[in-house]
């Protein structure tokens, strides 16, 4: 991007190198291709990539998170790959956009806003592309989801299930039964900036909101992710909390507590909220997406989830007073394991795998025991620093799969200066198959240039490296996470 186009973006690392911002609009028809595309890969890869529209007029660690939505699709067709990317018409980007600058101030803070931001609804809706019952959702969890035309890209309004939904908020994160075609979701802080209200939801099959019931969090904490099983919900708490004396004092939305107690909300899964049972949890610990959970043959729950020893980004760890490197984090693949019916109930921790994010499995095995699966992390031999980017600064460059029955891990490596964005997984139609994995792939080409790749993956046999590499037309920002849906959903 030229110099003039990022003119009062601060040099801060929000705003440099791959996190640069691009703020560009565009569809590109009948993109390069070296290889081969598999015939199962038929569909849309949505992807949310945060851009900011605007400099900011105030200086906020957290501003990434805060960076206007964009919704991106990468159509695979019978003869043809096209990509177009748009913004999320959310009323907060509508208002800047009016106004010509930047109205809205700290990420997740109204009070620290221009006065004309005043009333309305600062969600980004950049985190999540949620696909379900033929609608698409672009969500954030700090408010209500946006539904997007999924063939245009255009915006078609804030979404409440058609006025059923009474929670302000909606999470990033939700889970959809294999089995019902369910999908369940939860709303934190749903009553309120910084209150203890979450909201449990569940839409059914055909996209109807046919349950809401609230009820109260130990304490306000950021919950990024949940998980369900067969019969379960569990709603994990983790000490990073929001606190509404803070913000209006222009604060920061979340502080981290090392010394305070994580927790676990197990509920029936059509059970009531006034069932739901709370298990402590060790200390000061923190994860922003679970892997999995399932019930074993003797109704033991197993909850595996990426954790840490503290909150994973740089500034809630800094404005929290915390001083632990990233390296230090001492972060890993969890399993969590208790059993819901007994009396003393306790959580018992066994580490399954490497430190590392963005876990996937096979949509078919969500809430049920499985056997492999997919996350990103750091490879142990690289030689010199990772490509700088995304919200934690540092981008993933090892595409593990893991054998949970125990067997040994597939790795796929890339060279310096070359990382991974999540991916997405595509189910075959060929028996006894693992399918493909899709995603971004980013190369650094010198100080400030990048060009970047969507890559297909045999799922089972990452060694090959991809089987096909879509050539992307222009510069990409980083995206927080993406969404599958196949030609014929």
């Amino acid at each position: 991007m030229a110099d003039s186009e990022t003119a009062g973006f601060p040099a801060e690392p929000n705003y440099i190198g791959l996190n640069t911002p691009q703020r560009a609009e565009y569809a590109v028809d009948n993109l390069a291709v070296t290889g081969t595309i598999p015939a199962d890969v038929r569909g849309t890869f949505f992807r949310a990539v945060p851009d900011p529209a605007f400099p900011p007029f105030v200086s906020d660690a957290g501003a990434i998170l805060s960076a206007d939505g964009m919704v991106s699709a990468i159509r695979f067709g019978q003869d043809n790959v096209s990509t177009a990317i748009r913004y999320v018409g959310t009323a907060r980007h509508q208002a800047e956009t009016a106004a010509g600058h930047a109205l809205f101030g700290k990420y997740r803070n109204p009070y620290t806003d221009r006065a004309e931001a005043a009333g309305v609804d600062r969600t980004v809706a950049n985190t999540t592309p949620v696909w379900h019952a033929g609608k698409l959702l672009l969500t954030k969890e700090d408010g209500r989801p946006y539904r997007v035309d999924p063939a245009t890209l255009e915006t078609l309004g804030q979404y409440d299930f058609g006025g059923a939904l009474r929670s302000e908020t909606f999470t990033a994160h939700v889970r959809i039964d294999p089995v019902t075609g369910e999908m369940f979701a939860f709303g934190y802080e749903a009553s309120g900036l910084a209150s203890t209200t979450i909201a449990w939801l569940v839409i059914d099959a055909a996209g109807n909101l046919v349950r809401e019931q609230w009820f109260d969090a130990p304490y306000c904490a950021m919950m990024h992710d949940f998980a369900i099983t067969e019969h379960y919900v569990l709603f994990p708490i983790y000490p990073t909390t929001a606190d509404l004396a803070r913000l209006q004092a222009g604060g920061d939305h979340w502080v981290h507590h090392q010394d305070l107690d994580s927790w676990v909300g197990v509920m029936p899964r059509d059970g009531d909220v006034a069932e739901i049972r709370w298990l402590r949890g060790p200390k000061g610990v923190s994860c922003y997406h679970m892997m999995n959970a399932f019930e074993d043959a003797a109704g033991v729950i197993h909850f595996d989830q990426c954790l840490s020893d503290s909150n994973a980004f740089p500034f809630i760890r800094e404005a929290s007073g915390i001083d632990i490197a990233q390296p230090d984090l001492n972060g890993r693949l969890a399993r969590w394991s208790f059993d819901p019916r007994a009396a003393d109930a306790a959580i018992h921790e066994t580490v399954i795998g490497p430190p590392g994010d963005f876990p996937v499995i096979p949509a078919s095995r969500q809430g049920r025991a499985y056997d492999h699966a997919w996350m990103l992390t750091m490879n142990p031999e690289r030689r010199g620093p990772p490509v700088f980017g995304g919200p934690v600064g540092a981008m993933f460059d090892l595409l593990l799969r893991l054998d949970m029955t125990g067997g040994p891990p597939q790795a796929l490596a890339l060279p310096m200066g070359s990382c991974f964005n999540e991916p997405v997984h595509v189910p075959s139609t060929t028996e006894g198959h693992q399918g493909w994995l899709v995603m971004m792939v980013d190369h650094q080409t010198g100080p400030d240039a990048f060009v970047h790749e969507c890559w297909i993956v045999d799922a089972g046999n990452l060694a090959a490296g991809p089987v096909a590499k879509v050539t992307m037309p222009h510069r990409q920002r980083p995206q927080v996470h993406g969404w599958w849906a196949g030609a014929s959903a």
